[in-house]
């Protein structure tokens, strides 16, 4: 019986929609501009989730990091010292770096800091380009491969030799057309020569990769415009340690190389591959909650359209109201119909808002790299908050039909 007064209530909300077209247009309009901004939000970010994930894990499954400090999601400071905690933490060092690399469960450290500056060569210049300094095995570290010539060498780091790697990118803009090893760039007006091509791997944006020169640490140190004091670690584990093993060997060796007490915290952060990703994940997350609440006034928007419509169609069905109720419905029946006719409206335009956010994120898989799919959890989000839209802005017209007289419903013109 339930099921058949549900079906009878799509149906007339359905025939409702196509007698009245343009009225039924602009009630489905607001649900359907709403649901679409969830859904194809989700998809971009389920996209850019996945690919995070997939660059963090070209680094190797057990790599972590040592930063000076750390903290998940957004940092806020006001440049107080209590908003402002990484100043009490001293810089890592690299005799750290080194000391770390000793240690019988570390198989690799690699070290960097980096800036952005100017880089040029004969009459080009590019005058904001990333510059990192680099410890020699860094290409272990960070992934791709070398397409031209070769990476610079331990000799070379300890030289403070002015030599350096660039990327793809790099070298077509700097050298089109030109074999790019052996030429003399200059970077922060330094004379460096090109050892090597570098090919980065996949990115999260697949091939726009911006402009990237490497150099040696030591050399970075001596010629960059930087800001000092943020040197971060990539650690990797040898194949036959554990990365809680090689963890805890590291906090060890540099709380004793700090002189910290036991009773004293780390002034050091680790951070592993899993606290980075749940890190990005809480970021992306806070900005679907922002599109959540923006896509919301869609949905009201959608629910004073159907306030609108259902108390339209209450005063155009009164004496319909009247008849079923004098052949003995009652109150809960008339109110239950109302409400699936007002739930049904919200559903249509949640099936037509998936429709267009599904559309975006194939247009946004197909244009860029980033994986765009629709996750379950929107779709399943977006029905339910479809249909309770439905449901409380269909209350008041339901139970204003539901309490019509029969005689006065059967008297109406």
């Amino acid at each position: 019986m339930t099921v058949g007064r549900l079906f009878e209530g799509v149906t007339i909300a359905l025939d409702s929609i196509r007698a009245n077209k343009v009225r039924a247009f602009l009630t489905i309009l607001g649900v359907a501009v709403g649901v679409m901004v969830v859904i194809a939000m989700a998809s971009a970010i389920t996209g850019i989730n996945r690919g995070v994930q997939e660059q963090i894990e070209t680094l190797g499954p057990k790599t972590f990091f040592v930063q000076k400090y750390f903290q998940g999601g957004l940092d806020i400071s006001d440049g107080s010292d209590e908003m402002s905690p990484w100043r009490r933490y001293p810089a890592l060092t690299v005799e750290e770096a080194e000391l770390l690399s000793r240690l019988p469960t570390i198989r690799n450290v690699t070290w960097r800091e980096s800036t952005n500056g100017p880089v040029s060569y004969e009459d080009t210049r590019l005058n904001s380009v990333e510059v990192i300094g680099f410890s020699p095995a860094w290409i272990l570290s960070v992934g791709g491969s070398l397409a031209e010539g070769r990476n610079f060498t331990e000799l070379e780091e300890a030289a403070k030799s002015y030599t350096a790697v660039i990327n793809a990118k790099m070298a077509d803009q700097l050298f089109p057309g030109l074999d790019p090893i052996g030429r003399r760039i200059k970077v922060f007006g330094v004379p460096f020569t090109v050892v090597g091509v570098w090919l980065q791997p996949q990115g999260l944006f697949g091939g726009h990769e911006d402009p990237l020169v490497v150099v040696p640490h030591s050399t970075f140190t001596k010629v960059a415009d930087y800001e000092k004091g943020w040197l971060m670690f990539a650690v990797r584990p040898t194949e036959t340690a554990s990365v809680a093993d090689a963890m805890d060997e590291v906090t060890a060796a540099l709380r004793i190389k700090r002189g910290l007490k036991p009773s004293q915290d780390n002034n050091f952060a680790i951070v592993t591959q899993d606290k980075l990703l749940e890190t990005f994940n809480n970021v992306t997350g806070a900005f679907f909650i922002v599109m959540i609440a923006l896509s919301s006034v869609g949905l009201m928007v959608g629910g004073v359209g159907v306030v609108a419509i259902m108390m339209i169609s209450v005063t155009e069905r009164t004496r319909e109201i009247g008849v079923r109720k004098a052949l003995g419905a009652t109150r809960r029946e008339i109110m239950f119909q109302f409400l699936v006719e007002a739930a049904t409206l919200t559903l249509v335009g949640c099936l037509i808002g998936m429709a267009l956010g599904a559309l975006i994120a194939f247009a946004i898989r197909s244009a860029t790299p980033l994986q765009a799919a629709v996750p379950l959890n929107a779709v399943i989000a977006a029905v339910a908050a479809s249909t309770v839209t439905g449901v409380l802005f269909g209350l008041y017209p339901a139970n204003k039909a539901s309490r019509m007289d029969p005689v006065e419903a059967l008297r109406y013109e």
